[in-house]
This record gives C-alpha cells, sequence and structure tokens, in this order.
C-alpha cells in the first residue's frame, strides 16, 4: 500500500478561521497551525496535500503556503456537515489511500515518532483503513466519534473495529462499545486522524443522496466501512488540542512551549507569572 496524499478539512463556519492562527512551535519558530499541520503530514511521507476551504478563503490560505505546489485547495461548495466535507476531497483522492486530519487539531506525539508516521507505517503494515483512538473517560464519549470492537491478539494497541458511533451516551456505549480489556469506564474515540480507503468515498456519496440536502458526519460512513472491509484501531497515548474549545489555543501553545526547546525559559516565566498574580491577590 501507498499512502501519497493527505486531505486536511477546514472549512466548517466554525472552524474555517482556526488554521490561520500563529503558534510559536517546539522549536520556538513562529507558524499558523496549517503550517504545523503540513508540517505533521509531510513527515510522514505525503507527497500532496489537498485542503479543504470555505469559498473565499484560498487567498488567506495560499499566503501561508506560498510557492507550494503539494499543496492544493479544495472549495466545499455547500455547510452539510464533516461528512460532505470530506467528499469534496474525492476528486483529488481519486482511488487512493490517503491520510485524512481536522484542520482545528494539533497534535503531539510523546515519542520520537510523529502521530502521522505512526498511523501511516501501521495502515501499510496491516493494508487496510486504521483510525487513531485514544482512551477517553465515559462522561467525555459524548463529544467524540467512539469505536467497538477487539483487541488484536498479542498487540496493546491494536483493534478490530466492528462499529462506530458519533457521539454516544454513556448507556449506548455501555451497550454496543464496550471493548473486552478496556480500564473500566473508559472506551475508544478518534483522535482526529485517520488513514481512509477510497471505498469510504463512494459510502459519503451513498450517504449524502440519501440525506437529501441534510448535514451529515462521518462515522456513520465509517460504521459502513468497517462491515466492508478490514478497518482497524491505533491507540494512541499522545496528546490531541481541539483548538475550536474553549481555550483551546492557549493549552496546545502551552503543551508546545513546554515540549520544546524552551521549556526551562518558559516554566521559570510561568512561576513568575503565578507568584506574581498571588501576591497581587493577597494584597487586595
Amino acid at each position: 500500500m501507498q499512502i501519497k496524499k493527505a486531505l486536511i478539512t477546514a472549512a466548517g463556519s466554525d472552524q474555517r478561521k482556526l488554521p490561520v492562527q500563529s503558534l510559536v512551535d517546539r522549536e520556538g519558530n513562529r507558524k499558523t497551525v496549517l503550517e504545523i499541520l503540513i508540517q505533521e503530514v509531510k513527515q510522514a511521507g505525503i507527497e500532496e496535500i489537498g485542503v479543504v476551504i470555505h469559498p473565499g478563503d484560498k487567498d488567506s490560505y495560499s499566503e501561508i503556503v506560498s510557492g507550494d505546489l503539494q499543496i492544493h485547495f479544495i472549495e466545499q461548495d455547500k455547510q452539510l456537515g464533516y461528512g460532505y466535507g470530506v467528499f469534496c476531497g474525492a476528486s483529488f483522492i481519486g482511488q487512493e489511500y490517503f491520510l485524512h486530519l481536522v484542520g482545528d487539531h494539533l497534535y503531539m506525539n510523546r515519542t520520537k515518532i510523529q502521530c502521522a508516521s505512526h498511523l501511516t507505517e501501521t495502515a501499510k503494515k496491516h493494508n487496510c483503513s486504521v483510525s487513531a483512538v485514544t482512551s477517553t473517560r465515559e462522561n467525555l464519549i459524548p463529544n467524540y466519534g467512539t469505536i467497538g470492537g477487539r483487541r488484536v491478539q498479542s498487540t496493546t494497541d491494536l483493534y478490530i473495529i466492528d462499529n462506530v458511533i458519533e457521539k454516544p451516551t454513556p448507556t449506548i456505549a455501555e451497550q454496543k462499545l464496550i471493548i473486552p480489556g478496556l480500564r473500566a469506564g473508559h472506551y475508544l474515540c478518534f483522535f482526529g486522524m485517520h488513514v481512509l480507503s477510497p471505498i469510504v468515498m463512494s459510502i459519503l456519496e451513498k450517504n449524502i443522496k440519501k440525506a437529501d440536502g441534510k448535514k451529515i458526519g462521518l462515522s456513520d460512513s465509517l460504521n459502513e466501512l468497517a462491515r466492508k472491509e478490514q478497518y482497524m484501531a491505533l491507540e494512541k497515548n499522545d496528546m490531541r488540542f481541539d483548538i475550536g474549545t474553549r481555550y483551546g489555543l492557549l493549552k496546545a501553545q502551552l503543551a508546545l512551549a513546554l515540549s520544546g526547546s524552551d521549556r526551562d525559559q518558559v516554566l521559570a516565566d510561568l512561576l513568575d507569572f503565578f507568584a506574581n498574580i498571588n501576591v497581587n491577590s493577597e494584597a487586595k
């Protein structure tokens, strides 16, 4: 299997401005979220990247990646949900497996191997679609797509996916998504990064037609993918930050700073900051 293309979705009305936000990366360089994502993708051996954008946003995005011929912008003509956004990349993807990331998440590896590289190498090894997942407490699963399945024998981080449910309640998860061997009260939720078979585009096309103009997500199509061919999950102990949530961008910046080359200086500055806040509070 060759994985040479990636698709980043960034066209949602609440998502479109986030990839152009600026951060300081682990090496102390100022970069946009999009540049950090592109770097992650390229380190996984990706040769072409499609970015699904809102109509009219091409100029602001093009300024970020000026002169990079590997980047292709794809306008999402209708706001019909996440699943439709992925489907907008169908012509770009063609009949190839592809890496997919969402444009409002940042990923941080705890080990030497980058998250995207780990995922693509796993997909190549097993010759099938693989989604990154992370163990999540049951009170948080109504925020995420969640999988059910079984652990692959003699492994600690690989699972065969049997079904996918978008934002389940804890009650539904207990009935349909229990995975033997997982810690009690925890489930495997999507990490925001996938390697997907081109078959998912055919499934999305069918489901978009059935939706008849209503918004569709991606999870229902991934659930169907699990019934058509082997589909696996790779459990990640890395960090992901949804920068669209309250303080999400701040959390991502702190994580980058505290795991980077300027860690000691950042820690010293933070200690001074909190000490000053405490002194001022006591003075009042």
